[in-house]
């Protein structure tokens, strides 16, 4: 992967627009501190990519919840990743790449099944969370692993690129595809909800490590003028015009 700007628009693209596909992870429930009260489901979502190259998948869904007392406080209701990627006729052997997002229970909860894809993730976001002795390093760190550590924008396959969007956690990364119908963000927890997005309110959500880049984050990908965003805990679309 090279390192350059993010994703150009529409000319020249490979990919059509029903080539990004959501995929379902499931649902957790809101804690006592969220947005709009607690208990409410949350719905956990990836995306695939389907590249001429190989399928590429973004973010894993949650992780082993047993014994776990940060994962019982959500009470997730979680989907395997193989039961999540059959209706769209998938398997996780056709996966080519791994993208996270960040490295949080329930985006990097599966990694263990995608030891033959590369984890593609940015070099602060892994660092940091390296340094951090626990849970998180169980699903992430498994044997075998092949991480592809980026420092900033970088191309993935030609038309998918990831973009540095801290703030949610200090080295989150969302990605960027450039497709027939314009750009499609897939913004992982940049945001964590279409208002937040739409709004550039961090509280409308889980609070962010810090504010200041978040704001900033989400200004770099509306300054990107995309046709579609997507975030990980939203079904709704954002959509231009």
């Amino acid at each position: 992967m090279a390192d350059g700007p993010a994703a150009a628009g529409p000319p020249g693209a490979r990919l059509r627009l029903g080539d990004v596909q959501r995929v379902d992870f499931g649902d957790i429930l809101t804690p006592q501190d969220w947005p709009g009260g607690a208990g409410r489901p949350l719905p956990v979502h990836g995306f695939v990519i389907r590249h001429p190259a190989g399928a590429i998948l973004v973010d894993t869904g949650v992780g082993d919840p047993r014994a776990r007392d940060f994962v019982r406080e959500w009470r997730p209701v979680a989907r395997g990743v193989a039961d999540a990627l059959a209706p769209l006729d998938l398997a996780p052997a056709d996966v080519r790449w791994v993208i996270n997002t960040h490295l949080h229970w329930d985006h990097c909860g599966q990694n263990a099944v995608f030891t033959h894809a590369p984890f593609v993730i940015q070099r602060r976001e892994y660092e940091t969370a390296a340094a951090r002795p626990g849970v998180v390093m169980e699903w992430f760190q498994v044997s075998g692993a092949r991480f592809e550590l980026v420092d900033g924008a970088a191309e993935v396959a030609p038309g998918v690129r990831v973009l540095p969007t801290p703030g949610h956690t200090a080295g989150h990364q969302a990605v960027v595809v450039s497709t027939d119908q314009g750009l499609v963000v897939l913004a992982g927890d940049a945001a964590d909800s279409i208002r937040a997005y739409r709004d550039a309110d961090p509280t409308q959500g889980a609070e962010p490590e810090d504010s200041d880049q978040w704001r900033a984050s989400v200004a770099a990908l509306r300054a990107l003028r995309p046709a579609r965003v997507c975030v990980c805990h939203d079904p709704v679309e954002w959509r231009a015009g």
